[in-house]
C-alpha cells in the first residue's frame, strides 16, 4: 500500500486446462512470481480457477474436489512471503453440499472461503446441477487444508491498519442480480469489491459486462475488481475472453478482453482515501445503510451483519509518482477523447442557455445588458445569451452590448468585441469609462499614477455601475460573464464584476470556457463569428486594468499574477470535489504537471490557492444566482457551504511540511 491512501490491485487470468488441477495451479503460482504481481496488494483470480469452470458433472468427482483442496493447501505456503491478500477460485464441499467459492489466502494463511450466492441455470448455464447457493450454507466454518476458517457469504476482510481498504467478495453471477450481494457489502463497510468470474464470450457481452462492473462501483461507492476465466476452459459450446476490468467509484481505470494464449493480468492503483472521502459526503448512501437494517431487521441482526476478518498489513510504500499504475489527468474538468468532449461541451451550454431562458422567461425581461471585454468569459456569456433569446422568440435587439475602455484597455481585445458583434450581427456601444474613474480618484484624493488596486478596482466597479444603471433604464438583466475558476480565487472585483443580476459561467472552471467557446466556433458557429471566436482564444486572460505597454501590447496578464488557471482548476477539483488533503494534491500535481512545472512552482501555486480560496469566500457568499453545470459548484445554496472566516493554517502546514516551502507573503484579501 502506498501513501496517499492507494492500494495496488491485480485482476489476473491463468491459462486453464479443464480438471487439470496441477497445471492450473502452477499457472496461478507462475503469475504471483511475476514481479510486478508481487507488488500488489490484493490479486484476484477467476471463478473455479483451480479446476477450470467448465468441468460440468466432474464436479461430483470426489478426485477433482481433493484435488483442488489439496492444491489450495500448497497454494497457501506459495504465499508465505506474500503480503498481497490473494483470492482463487475453487468448489468446496461442505456437509454433503458443493459450492462455488472464492478462498482468501495471504502470507501463508487462509482467512477466508465466500460461497457464490446466485447460480445461473438458465440458458447456457446449469450451476445449479452441481452446486448449492451460498445462503444455503448450514454452518459458518470450514476446514480445508487443515485449517478451519469462516466461512459464508457474510464475510468482509479488512486491514487492521487502514480501515479504508476492506474487501467484500461476490462471484460472477452475483454482479448480475437485482440486488447485488456487493451492494449489502459496501453498505456494511466494503470498499473494494471483488468478482472472480467465468463469464463466457458474446457479442457484445464484454461492453454490457464492463458497464456493470462500472455502475456497480458507482453505485456502491466502490472499488471494483473483475476477472473472467480465459484461455483454456473448454470450448465445446462456450468461449471465455478473459475480461479483466478494474472500475472506481463510477470511473474504469482498466478494462481488457484477451482471446490469446497464455496468462494476462491488468493492474491498476485504487484510491482508498478518495471512496472514504466520497462515502463521508454521500449522505444518500449512509441512508441506505439505515434502511436496510431497518427493513431486513430479524432476531439475527440484520442483513448486514458481516462478520469482519483481519487481514495482515500491507507493506507501506512512499508514493512514487513516476510508478502510479492510474491516469492522473491534467484536466479533470475536461472530458478525454473528441467525441465526448464535444458531447460534454454542447450540453454545458445546453444547460446555460435553459437556465438564462427560464430567468429571462420568469423575469419577463426583453433585454439585457452584456460588458464585453474581448476575453474569454465575455464572449461565452454573449454566445449563451444570443441562443436564449431565440430559444424564446425574443428579438436580437434586446441584447445590449457595451465595450467600456478604462485605461488598460488595448486594441486587440477593442478588436476583438467589434469583430464578434458584427459576426453575429448586434449593436455594439462603446462607453469610455476613463473620465468618470479620474472623476472618482479625485473624489478619493487617489493619485492617478498609482498603480494599485484602487486604482483598478476604480475601473472594475465604475463600469459595474454603468452596466446595472442601464440595465435599469431599458427594463432588462445584467447577464454576469464571471466564471468558477475566478470565484475560487476571488479574482473578482468585490461589488464589481463579482456581482450581476444573473451569472450564466458560475458554474464552469476557466480550463473548460475555453473548450466550450473552441466547440461552438468548430460545430456550429457560422465562419465570421467562428472567425470571430478564434481571436479570442488566442488573447492572454487580462482584466485590462493596466495601461497597455508603449506598443499598445497587453501588460496586465493574469496567470502571471495568480498562478496557470489549468493548475488552479486541478487544485479546485481535488481539493474541493475531492476533499484531498495538502500533500496528496501536490503529489498528484506534480504528477500531473510535472512535465511542464517545477515541484517549487507547483507548491508556491498551490499555496496562492489556498490563501486566496479561504480568504475570498466572502465574495462567494453573496454570488448572483447562476446554474450548477458540473459536481463542483461554488454557491452558498449549491454545493459549497463555508464560514467566510474560515483559516487555512492547518492546510498550509501541511503543504509547507511535504514540499519544504517557506510560507509566502499573505496577499491583500479585501478588493
Amino acid at each position: 500500500m502506498m501513501e496517499h491512501g492507494y492500494v495496488r490491485v491485480c485482476a489476473a487470468v491463468p491459462e486453464t486446462k479443464v480438471a487439470g488441477v496441477a497445471d492450473n495451479f502452477r499457472s496461478v503460482v507462475g503469475i504471483l512470481s511475476e514481479e510486478e504481481v508481487r507488488a500488489c496488494d490484493l490479486v484476484v483470480f477467476p471463478e473455479l480457477c483451480l479446476t477450470g469452470y467448465t468441468c460440468g458433472d466432474l464436479f461430483k468427482q470426489e478426485n477433482l474436489i481433493r484435488s483442488a483442496e489439496q492444491h489450495l493447501a500448497l497454494l497457501r505456503k506459495q504465499t508465505e512471503d506474500l503480503v498481497a491478500a490473494v483470492v482463487v477460485g475453487l468448489p468446496v464441499e461442505v456437509n454433503g453440499k458443493m459450492f462455488n467459492c472464492a478462498a482468501v489466502l495471504q502470507s501463508g494463511h487462509l482467512l477466508g472461503v465466500v460461497p457464490k450466492s446466485y447460480l445461473p441455470g438458465y440458458k447456457e448455464y446449469y450451476e445449479p446441477r452441481w452446486f448449492t447457493p451460498g445462503d444455503h450454507r448450514d454452518q459458518d466454518e470450514v476446514v480445508l487444508g487443515g485449517e478451519t476458517v469462516p466461512f459464508g457469504t457474510d464475510l468482509l476482510f479488512r486491514s487492521g491498519e487502514y480501515a479504508a481498504f476492506t474487501l467484500g467478495i461476490e462471484i460472477c453471477e452475483d454482479l448480475w442480480a437485482p440486488i447485488p450481494p456487493s451492494s449489502s457489502a459496501a453498505l456494511a463497510g466494503g470498499t473494494v469489491i471483488a468478482n472472480p468470474s467465468a463469464s463466457n464470450a458474446l457479442v457484445g457481452k464484454q461492453e454490457y459486462r464492463s458497464e456493470l462492473v462500472r455502475q456497480q462501483s458507482a453505485r456502491t461507492l466502490s472499488a471494483y475488481v473483475y476477472t473472467s476465466a480465459g484461455w483454456g476452459e473448454s470450448s465445446t459450446d462456450l468461449v471465455f475472453c478473459g475480461q479483466t476490468a478494474v472500475a472506481e467509484n463510477g470511473g474504469v481505470l482498466r478494462d481488457t478482453v484477451n482471446f490469446s494464449k497464455g496468462p494476462l493480468w491488468s493492474i491498476a492503483d485504487i484510491d482508498c482515501g478518495l471512496l472514504a472521502n466520497e462515502r463521508l459526503h454521500n449522505g444518500t448512501f449512509s441512508q441506505g445503510g439505515r434502511i436496510e437494517r431497518e427493513k431486513y431487521g430479524n432476531e439475527n441482526g440484520h442483513r448486514n451483519a458481516f462478520r469482519f476478518v483481519p487481514l495482515r498489513p500491507f507493506e507501506q510504500h512512499t508514493f512514487q509518482t513516476k510508478d502510479l499504475r492510474r491516469d492522473i489527468d491534467p484536466w479533470p474538468f475536461v472530458p478525454s477523447g473528441k467525441e465526448r468532449l464535444n458531447t460534454r461541451c454542447e450540453e454545458i451550454f445546453s444547460i446555460q442557455t435553459s437556465a438564462l431562458a427560464k430567468r429571462l422567461e420568469h423575469t419577463g425581461a426583453e433585454n439585457v445588458v452584456l460588458g464585453l471585454s474581448g476575453g474569454l468569459d465575455s464572449t461565452l456569456a454573449l454566445l449563451v445569451t444570443e441562443k436564449a433569446f431565440a430559444r424564446l422568440g425574443l428579438s436580437k435587439s434586446g441584447i445590449h452590448c457595451f465595450t467600456l475602455p478604462g485605461f488598460g484597455t488595448s486594441e486587440k481585445t477593442r478588436q476583438n468585441v467589434q469583430q464578434l458583434c458584427e459576426a453575429m450581427g448586434l449593436e455594439l456601444k462603446e462607453v469610455d469609462i476613463t473620465e468618470a474613474s479620474r472623476v472618482q480618484l479625485r473624489d478619493l484624493q487617489h493619485s492617478e499614477d498609482a498603480r494599485d488596486t484602487v486604482f483598478e478596482n476604480v475601473q472594475a466597479r465604475q463600469r459595474t455601475q454603468f452596466l446595472m444603471n442601464m440595465a435599469n433604464k431599458v427594463g432588462g438583466l445584467v447577464v454576469g460573464t464571471g466564471d468558477m475558476s475566478e470565484l475560487a480565487l476571488g479574482w473578482c472585483t468585490y461589488n464589481a464584476d463579482h456581482m450581476s443580476m444573473y451569472g450564466v459561467n458560475a458554474g464552469i472552471p476557466k480550463t473548460l470556457v475555453r473548450f466550450v467557446i473552441t466547440h461552438v466556433a468548430e460545430t456550429w458557429a457560422e465562419a465570421g463569428v467562428a472567425d470571430a471566436l478564434r481571436a479570442v482564444l488566442e488573447t492572454p486572460i487580462t482584466p485590462e486594468l493596466l495601461p497597455p505597454d508603449e506598443g499598445g501590447e497587453i501588460i496586465q496578464k493574469t496567470e502571471e499574477v495568480i498562478g496557470p488557471y489549468e493548475l488552479h482548476d486541478f487544485f479546485l477539483y481535488h481539493v474541493v470535489r475531492r476533499g484531498f488533503p495538502p500533500e496528496k494534491t501536490y503529489a498528484l500535481t506534480c504528477v500531473a504537471f510535472g512535465d511542464r512545472y517545477g515541484q517549487d512552482e507547483i507548491a508556491k501555486w498551490l499555496e496562492v490557492f489556498y490563501r486566496r480560496f479561504f480568504s475570498q469566500q466572502f465574495k462567494r457568499s453573496c454570488m448572483p444566482d447562476g446554474p450548477q453545470v458540473g459536481s463542483v459548484a461554488l454557491s452558498p445554496r449549491g454545493n459549497w457551504r463555508m464560514p467566510s472566516d474560515a483559516v487555512p493554517e492547518e492546510w498550509l502546514r501541511r503543504l509547507h511540511a511535504v514540499s519544504g516551502q517557506r510560507p509566502a507573503e499573505e496577499t491583500d484579501a479585501i478588493n
